[in-house]
């Protein structure tokens, strides 16, 4: 039985990086060292800042990452890639490419023995009604075909690049706010709710607010990112923690 690993948004390619390409080769040589010990790896949503795919076109960048889920599930290591907001146009490229199984959903699933629900999180238990908007147009089949058939590549990525930019830079230093507590964490008050119903759910994970929590009442776990943080979750079969990758090392 081998290690499973949990992470999230990296945001590759965001316009708003400072050194993009180190920080693609930093979560390269984390998924190197563990392919040793690892049985699957998940990626909970927003791995890229932005990524459309056209129908003879993928976006410019990334093949080391992509290079590399592909040496892994050659390897016979399981990779989930679940789509997040930022990356939810994926049409089939990364599981004919790159041999990722892919998730446009939350799922529950078992993992050796236990239940997690996994999901990106966007939308999980947040009442903005303004959110839930735009995503229902950007999930909307008739959006996507126009996106994708009208509007000339160039502009298409340009438009989503730089939409992604602005969404990080509205917040301040690019970060999310801190840890707001139990009762206005979203996430955690959906877990709290779907657990009245579903009590054999063994562990939450979720991805999308960027900042690294681990709530055992709850069972919930927040991933952090790998833009400032570089956090992930490891369940070896017996039990989950958080750890931080540092250069050459991991540390809990």
């Amino acid at each position: 039985m081998g290690v499973v690993y949990f992470l999230s948004d990296a945001h590759l390619g965001s316009l708003a990086a400072e050194h993009p390409r180190t920080q693609e080769r930093r979560l390269v040589r984390f998924l190197d060292e563990i392919k040793a010990k690892a049985s699957a790896v998940y990626l909970l949503g927003d791995m890229f800042d932005f990524w459309h795919e056209y129908k003879y076109v993928v976006p410019k960048g990334y093949t080391r990452f992509l290079g590399k889920l592909s040496e892994l599930t050659d390897a016979g290591i399981e990779v989930h890639f679940f789509t997040g907001n930022h990356d939810i146009w994926e049409y089939g490229y990364l599981e004919k490419e790159c041999g990722v199984i892919v998730h446009h959903k939350p799922e529950t699933l078992e993992i050796n023995g236990k239940t997690f629900y996994l999901a990106h999180g966007d939308g999980l238990g947040d009442p903005d009604k303004k959110f839930k908007f735009i995503k229902k147009i950007f999930t909307s089949k008739t959006c996507q075909w126009l996106f994708r058939n009208v509007l000339p590549t160039t502009w298409g990525m340009k438009f989503g690049l730089n939409w992604a930019k602005s969404s990080r830079l509205k917040r301040k230093d690019g970060k999310e706010p801190p840890y707001m507590g139990e009762d206005k964490e979203y996430l955690v008050i959906f877990a709290k709710e779907y657990l009245k119903s579903h009590p054999d759910v063994d562990y939450f994970l979720f991805g999308h607010r960027h900042i690294e929590l681990d709530l055992m009442l709850t069972r919930s776990c927040l991933l952090g990112d790998w833009i400032w943080q570089f956090t992930y979750a490891v369940f070896d079969g017996e039990m989950m923690c958080m750890e931080n990758y540092i250069e050459g090392e991991s540390k809990p």
